[in-house]
């Protein structure tokens, strides 16, 4: 490729691609997904390579395994460990995540009826999803023993990115989770 203006869009291209990519590509994969011949990519990816080093920013592009894929600089993770640390901690279970879908979309909803669908105890994972603030008691059903009606909250949507309870995805959409239920 001897047109600096296509070497331009060809490292612009590999870097949008391995930014969505998240577990790195080859550089055939690349080639193949873009068009391009192999020798181009690898010319314009090892370009791209020394760019970011260059740059001596908080992020590189690493080659491990024959894949590249964008990673922290190593002297910088130090200090940014705490962060993923707090963000492990905040991701959520299977289990969670199966509960929280079926408040989401079966609300509002009490607990009994959440174990009746998962066919096991949910109280804690509720408890969780209630300190996690992302599910709130939203009043009481009118049945005997006036059990607790839960529903999702704000927090809930910013969580998942989403303006309204109209954005969540059709329950079959969801059905690779196994919500058959839903």
């Amino acid at each position: 490729m001897e047109n600096p203006q296509d070497t331009r869009q060809l490292t612009s291209l590999i870097e949008a691609l391995l930014l969505i990519s998240g577990g790195g590509m080859s550089v055939n994969e690349i080639a193949n997904g873009l068009g391009f011949e192999a020798s181009d990519v690898k010319i314009a990816l090892d370009s791209l390579v020394d760019d970011f080093l260059e740059r001596d920013g908080g992020i590189i592009i690493s080659e491990s395994g024959g894949r590249y894929r964008f990673a922290t600089r190593p002297e910088v993770f130090p200090m940014i460990r705490n962060y993923l640390k707090e963000k492990k901690r905040d991701t959520l279970s299977r289990s969670v995540l199966e509960t929280l879908a079926i408040i989401a979309y079966r609300q509002p909803i009490t607990l009994f009826e959440i174990d009746e669908i998962r066919g096991v105890n949910s109280r804690s994972l509720v408890t969780s999803l209630i300190s996690r603030k992302l599910v709130k008691p939203i009043g009481q059903k009118e049945a005997p023993g006036r059990p607790t009606l839960y529903g999702t909250t704000r927090e809930f949507l910013e969580y998942f990115g989403l303006n309204g309870l109209e954005e969540l995805p059709p329950p079959a959409e969801v059905k690779e989770l196994n919500f058959e239920e839903l």
